[in-house]
């Protein structure tokens, strides 16, 4: 009966120092070591405007919709580059819809009140490879050509009034089993432009995405190629210790803060 109780008060004692050491000293010690040393780190790799006000972070990838931007990696993490729902679309590599991209139809409100719905146009549902790189040539000048049946499609055959491409009509022809429509690149396009990371929230893209992308964004900001290039320089993340990840890749957030700060100067 003795060693039972002692055994027992052993365990509790111990329970209780572990505890101690463990859930209250060591994550205590590793924070303050975190905050003196790697206090950036530390506090998610966050950057800040002007203002001292929070735009991102280095970690997380986040949408630019200008022009003037670069672009990153496609997202398929919630609606887009949400840090809450890290996830990737998961379709593979042969997956028509991956591909092709898909629609959905919609419903407008019932004629009278209590009515059944009625039917609304179809709207673009998942995007695709196709038309990724349709639109990632042409935001970027980059030649190509849209092939159905064999022959060369004159792109105005899939544009709106506006001069926008009609994504439904490009999808639904992508999807065509009998003559689908194909784009034909100039160039051969980099892969990270086209799709998403495992996560969604891939903060970079590869240097020749960067490098294609520089045009536009020195265009759009009246500035000279080699100033935008030489950016894209100063945000490329190398590997750790000369060996840990990727041999070089850019920043998109980093670099987009980079070419604001430039263009106040």
């Amino acid at each position: 009966m003795k060693n039972i109780t002692k055994d027992i008060l052993i365990s509790i004692l111990a329970t209780i120092l572990f505890g101690i050491v463990l859930c209250g000293i060591y994550p205590v010690f590793i924070w303050v070591a975190g905050q003196l040393l790697f206090p950036s780190q530390a506090n998610g790799s966050l950057i800040l405007d002007e203002k001292h006000q929070i735009i991102g972070s280095e970690l997380l990838g986040q949408n630019f919709s200008s022009t003037k931007y670069f672009q990153p990696r496609p997202s398929a993490a919630g609606t887009g580059y949400d840090a809450t729902s890290s996830s990737g679309s998961n379709l593979g590599p042969t997956s028509k819809k991956l591909i092709n991209g898909t629609t959905k139809s919609t419903a407008l409100p019932a004629k009278v009140a209590g009515g059944p719905l009625q039917p609304g146009p179809d709207v673009e549902d998942f995007d695709g490879i196709k038309i990724r790189v349709l639109t990632y040539c042409d935001g970027n000048g980059i030649p190509y050509q849209l092939i159905q049946g064999g022959a060369v499609i004159d792109p105005k055959e899939f544009k709106t009034p506006q001069g926008d491409y009609d994504a439904v009509k490009l999808i639904t022809a992508f999807n065509d089993d009998a003559k689908p429509l194909t784009v034909k690149p100039g160039i051969l396009i980099p892969g990270d432009a086209v799709t998403g990371s495992a996560s969604g929230l891939d903060p970079h893209i590869s240097p020749k995405n960067a490098e294609l992308q520089a045009g536009r964004v020195a265009k759009a900001r009246n500035l000279s190629l080699d100033a935008v290039k030489d950016e894209i320089k100063k945000a490329t993340d190398y590997p750790t210790f000369g060996i840990l990840g990727e041999p070089g890749v850019v920043n998109v957030l980093k670099l987009n803060v980079a070419l604001d700060k430039l263009a106040s100067k």
